[in-house]
């Protein structure tokens, strides 16, 4: 029995596996660009599905498709964006710059599941690609699926860590810690202040990633080929917009310029930008808890995060910050996506951009991978880590810069002659300061307390 069947299309016959749902077109492709392995996403093809079945609506509407197609291809789309055919999209991310090999992909699935369905021959360009190029259907799909997994997905999980952040912040408010900068002793803080400017960080993320959002739901679709919209019916674009924004609950738009939506992937470019923004605000978050879980004898030990899993394949008994080191990485991998996203976003050339898959791929792989890790960071390591207070008296105890404090009654020069002298001997502030100052200790005990300090202002 053969395991294949011959398929044919402009360039002629072309062996395809006989249980594929695609065609020659894909064939080709699957054959040219032997790559990297690394299919097109799983919310690009959801897309697509979602694409080409809003299109079909469209058609039937505008009295361009028969109801009998319009509905078969719809059935057949609805599956494809479900995920029942994701094994039928094998085209490396690595191919024709425009998408157009993953986009006839999608069109020759659709096309042979609805046949099978229908009894009758649905065509994947002339049926399922009625009023629509690879040149706008492509950045509509980067476009709708970079929305809906940022909608759906990633904001969620960022707000999930900000109410893990804050509800950890509101139990730390008491809790005093040596404050530093350059990695030095600085004033005192409290545990829920430190928090508190993490949890403003995650704020922010989320307020950037909104504020993107509205152009990134403008769609290319009705551009068509280089963005005059030739072949697609004048109401095509605006009836496609609004009936996706009815399908996903989604309020996306037809784009005001598709000569932009087609040459150029500005959108994008930004929504990569504001990743990177939370990566790096998660890489500063993750490298503090390291910082505080250090030791537990030679470092910090201000915080002892969970033990999850032995640290050392050597070392009996050691454990290691493992969720930060992991979230770490993820924010590496997203500023090294965001980077290629920017170079990818320059090659427009004329009337189309020719990176349109790497775009698609690095930008939702950093929608997924910073949700993953939002979620993980949360569960794992912010609201788990216990608090070592008595290694954090101990340090404020010994902390030769709260004599700022004094400042205002003794003067920066004698309050630096003291800050020398309890470094040099080991000694607390208030000891040295009651011998080379006139204070008393109840003045010191009160200008000196760490929890007042951390409240700004001077000390009286």
């Amino acid at each position: 029995m053969s395991e294949f069947r011959i398929e044919r299309d402009s360039m002629g016959e072309l062996k395809v596996p006989v249980d594929a749902l695609y065609g020659a077109q894909t064939q080709r492709a699957v054959d040219n660009f032997p790559i990297s392995g690394l299919p097109i996403p799983r919310a690009m093809i959801k897309a697509l599905g979602l694409i080409k079945a809003t299109a079909a609506q469209v058609n039937l509407d505008l009295g361009l498709l028969s109801a009998e197609l319009a509905s078969v291809i719809v059935e057949s789309s609805k599956e494809v964006a479900e995920g029942k055919h994701d094994k039928h999209f094998p085209i490396d991310i690595f191919q024709t710059g425009s998408g157009t090999s993953s986009n006839m992909n999608a069109n020759e699935v659709i096309a042979h599941i609805a046949s099978s369905k229908s009894g009758q021959k649905v065509h994947p360009n002339d049926h399922v690609n009625m009023g629509q190029s690879s040149n706008d259907v492509i950045p509509t799909a980067i476009h709708v699926s970079a929305a809906l997994e940022t909608t759906e997905l990633l904001l969620p999980s960022l707000k999930y860590l900000l109410d893990a952040l804050e509800s950890k912040a509101a139990t730390l408010t008491s809790v005093v810690k040596t404050g530093r900068t350059h990695l030095m002793d600085a004033m005192p803080v409290t545990l829920a202040q430190e928090l508190g400017g993490w949890a403003s960080q995650i704020k922010h993320g989320i307020e950037r990633l909104q504020s993107s959002l509205p152009r990134v739901q403008e769609l290319a679709q009705g551009g068509t080929a280089v963005g005059t919209g030739i072949n697609a019916h004048p109401e095509f674009s605006a009836r496609f917009a609004a009936k996706l924004a009815e399908n996903t609950g989604v309020a996306f738009v037809p784009s005001p310029n598709f000569f932009e939506s087609l040459s150029a992937q500005d959108a994008a470019v930004e929504l990569s930008g504001q990743l990177r923004v939370v990566a790096v605000s998660l890489m500063k978050i993750a490298n503090d808890l390291r910082w505080m879980n250090s030791g537990p004898l030679t470092g910090l030990a201000e915080i002892i995060l969970p033990a999850l899993q032995p640290g050392s394949s050597i070392m009996p008994g050691k454990i290691n910050p493992v969720i930060p080191e992991a979230t770490a990485m993820v924010c590496a991998q997203v500023i090294g996506n965001d980077t290629t996203i920017t170079i990818a976003g320059q090659s427009g050339n004329f009337q189309l951009n020719v990176m349109l898959p790497v775009i698609a791929h690095n930008l939702l792989q950093s929608i997924e991978l910073l949700s993953n890790t939002a979620r993980v960071l949360a569960d794992k390591a912010i609201n788990g880590f216990t608090v070592n207070e008595d290694v954090l008296k101990s340090q404020l105890s010994r902390n030769p810069i709260l004599v700022t404090a004094l400042n205002a009654v003794i003067g920066y020069e004698q309050g630096a002659k003291i800050a020398k002298a309890a470094y040099a001997q080991g000694r607390s502030i208030k000891e040295v300061a009651l011998e080379m100052t006139d204070l008393t200790s109840e003045d010191l005990d009160r200008l000196l307390d760490p929890l007042a300090l951390t409240k700004g202002g001077i000390q009286e």
